[in-house]
């Protein structure tokens, strides 16, 4: 596994913690990475061995999770958004190829229209690409009905690492990719003593994040209103490893999206999860970043 370091930068709020694998050469591009709504920073490790030092990959924890857990609120994707802008200021990036997972594809996608200056390609995986949430239906009941099962995860306790890791090896989209890295990530999401450990995820922040991948007309915009060349990577099956992954085709011809601005491509063999952790999708992602950054 390739080793990174880890730093920390100041934002509104607190400090916002990221891990850093570098680059072999000084001139190497830049990813600036963002993990899903109850991830972490980890979760783009094996992406990070994938790329093996061909670019310095920089992931941070977003407010409210891991290293992150202890930064003050107010949540939401724009304010993630703004806290990516702020680190890459701070770390006085160059225009990085940025990109991002799940929840993290929206909040790229909406830094990127936010703070142009920010990015010079984009890469969204298996997220990005919203859709409004239907009249009549309550926010906590679609975001229960979604992430339902991340959420409940939230409030549980565990009595040791192993207990934690045997939890998630039982979850349908890990059954067939678990490795080293799967469980280095999980492992960072712990926090407390045993016999009660818990997830570092704070409740209000995934909460208040996830109100906005379906009410928020500004984050439901922004992935047609991007101000460079952009790709979205599709998962084939869900987030339980289900048949139907959560962009096929109809959805997408539902989201009329300008194939201009944002070309599709479908990664096949791959759920949710395992676009970003498994190898085939690590190897994809790794890939795609470096054409981006060509």
């Amino acid at each position: 596994m390739t080793d990174h370091q880890e730093i920390r930068v100041p934002v509104d709020g607190g400090e916002l913690t990221a891990l850093r694998w570098p680059a072999t050469r000084a001139d190497a591009p830049v990813v600036l990475a963002l993990h899903g709504v109850t991830a972490n920073a980890l979760s783009w490790g094996r992406v990070a061995d994938a790329l093996a030092g061909r670019a310095t990959l920089i992931a941070p924890d977003l407010r409210g999770r891991a290293g992150s857990r202890a930064v003050a609120g107010p949540f939401g994707i724009g304010v993630h958004a703004d806290d990516v802008a702020a680190l890459a200021t701070a770390l006085r990036l160059p225009a990085v190829v940025l990109t991002g997972h799940s929840m993290g594809a929206f909040v790229a996608a909406t830094a990127a229209v936010r703070h142009p200056q920010l990015a010079d390609r984009l890469l969204l995986v298996d997220g990005g690409v919203g859709f409004p949430r239907p009249a009549g239906v309550d926010p906590d009941e679609l975001i229960t009905a979604v992430i339902g099962p991340a959420m409940t995860r939230l409030s549980m306790t565990f009595p040791d690492r192993a207990a934690y890791r045997t939890f998630w090896r039982r979850h349908p989209a890990f059954a067939d990719d678990w490795s080293d890295w799967a469980d280095a990530y999980i492992q960072r999401d712990l926090t407390g003593t045993e016999p009660e450990l818990r997830s570092t995820c704070r409740l209000d922040a995934v909460r208040a994040d996830s109100v906005d991948l379906f009410d928020s007309e500004e984050v439901l915009g922004a992935v047609h209103r991007l101000p460079c060349p952009a790709r979205l990577l599709r998962a084939e099956r869900g987030l339980m490893d289900e048949a139907q992954g959560l962009y096929d085709p109809k959805r997408l011809e539902a989201a009329a999206l300008d194939p201009d601005r944002l070309a599709v491509e479908l990664v096949p063999d791959t759920n949710h999860y395992s676009i970003l952790i498994g190898e085939r999708g690590a190897r994809t992602v790794a890939d795609r970043l470096l054409a981006a950054a060509r």
